[in-house]
């Protein structure tokens, strides 16, 4: 407004109106502005008032009800759910599967001939795996075979000696007896002429005679009786060399066994049925004895299940589970427990637990579990490692 028209104005129109019909609203003659008044609303029985006013119960006692009796049985529902679907079984996600795999190795050395697995392929027990070139143990099998026969012919020759040795007894003993018989009768005719000497009926010369025979008849007889010593000796050393060959002989088919079983070790087989996985062994191939060429699982496995040891108050071997591989949900399985390990999975590790220190906390150990399974799926792989989540259960089901 420009001060012209300020000016034109009434002097009373710069002074707000107070209306006089009421008389509970008062104004600021200066400002014009309306002074605050108390509210009427505001008077001490307002308190009052709400404390009279009907609670929420009260006023809605239908939908109370429904609300409250809602809330019981959901709470009932609760705890059967809990009682039936939860309360009678233990369940762990530390399990998984396991199996006593090993490596398929060497026992002699020597070049790959052929590889007749492929990776991840089933075998059947006394299935072929690989083929190790056998010439040079077919050689060795060779000259073992050759030893035995030589051994053989050193025992044939031995007792041979002795059939000779002991016919050499027989003959010397046999002359040892017709020379006891001629030393008897030359000691006898000695005698004879030493009596008639004596009488004078003999002569001298025939006397001497006589004693020399005797004692041509008693050098005979000592040289038959040596003889008898010698055949008995022959015969002895024949039997000794009968002997040795007979040990050689042992030892010629100790080392034919060895070469026939490197021979047969130059084929390997598999020992049960199960699949052949990390394949590594290759055609023209140089392996050592002892060198892996492939992993073995074979095709008895089962799950092991590491439970918290707050777990196992109701745990029983024979108890059912049911369980659940990850890889393959949709097939569900069932089991029982087979036993319990009397001891927490790392008091068996290479490095056990040391708790004696004065910094120990309690930790809640796991106890592995061996769970076998009823029926394992044909028509997927299942190996070891694959996670699997059992429910054992431990108290019937109310």
């Amino acid at each position: 407004m420009s001060p012209a028209s300020r000016a034109l104005r009434h002097p009373d129109d710069a002074k707000p109106t107070v209306p006089a019909t009421d008389p509970a609203i008062e104004t600021d003659i200066d400002t014009g502005k309306v002074k605050a008044q108390p509210d009427q609303a505001q008077t001490p029985e307002a308190p009052e008032d709400a404390e009279k006013k009907p609670s929420i119960i009260r006023r809605h006692p239908l939908w109370t009800l429904i609300v409250l009796i809602a809330v019981i049985a959901i709470a009932v529902a609760g705890y059967f759910v809990w009682l039936i679907y939860y309360e009678p079984y233990e369940t762990t996600d530390d399990a998984f599967v396991d199996a006593r795999s090993f490596s398929v190795a060497a026992k002699v050395s020597g070049y790959i001939e052929d590889i007749q697995a492929t990776d991840n392929q089933h075998v059947a027990a006394g299935d072929v795996i690989a083929k190790i070139a056998p010439r040079d143990y077919q050689i060795a099998v060779d000259q073992a075979n050759a030893q035995v026969q030589s051994a053989k012919a050193s025992i044939a020759n031995a007792e041979a000696q002795i059939e000779v040795a002991g016919a050499s007894v027989d003959e010397a003993r046999a002359q040892q007896n017709s020379s006891a018989a001629a030393l008897q009768f030359a000691r006898d005719e000695a005698n004879r002429q030493r009596q008639l000497l004596q009488g004078g009926a003999g002569s001298l010369q025939t006397s001497q005679q006589s004693e020399s025979n005797l004692r041509q008849a008693d050098a005979a007889n000592a040289q038959a009786q040596a003889s008898i010593t010698s055949a008995m000796k022959n015969k002895a050393a024949a039997e000794a060399q009968r002997n040795s060959a007979q040990a050689s002989l042992k030892e010629a088919e100790a080392q034919k066994e060895t070469a026939e079983q490197n021979l047969s070790y130059t084929t390997l087989t598999a020992a049960q049925p199960g699949r052949i996985v990390k394949l590594s062994g290759s055609k023209g191939q140089f392996v050592e004895a002892g060198q892996a060429v492939a992993m073995f699982v074979p095709d008895d496995i089962w799950v092991t299940a590491n439970f918290k040891e707050t777990q196992l108050a109701d745990m029983r071997p024979g108890q059912t589970v049911n369980l659940t591989i990850d890889a393959y949900p949709d097939h569900q399985l069932t089991g029982k427990i087979a036993s319990v390990q009397p001891g927490s999975g790392t008091a068996f590790s290479l490095l056990p637990a040391e708790n004696a220190t004065g910094n120990y906390v309690k930790v809640t150990q796991r106890v592995p579990v061996k769970i076998t399974v009823d029926h394992w799926p044909q028509d997927v792989s299942i190996g070891p490692g694959m996670s699997v989540l059992p429910t054992v259960t431990v108290r019937p089901r109310n």
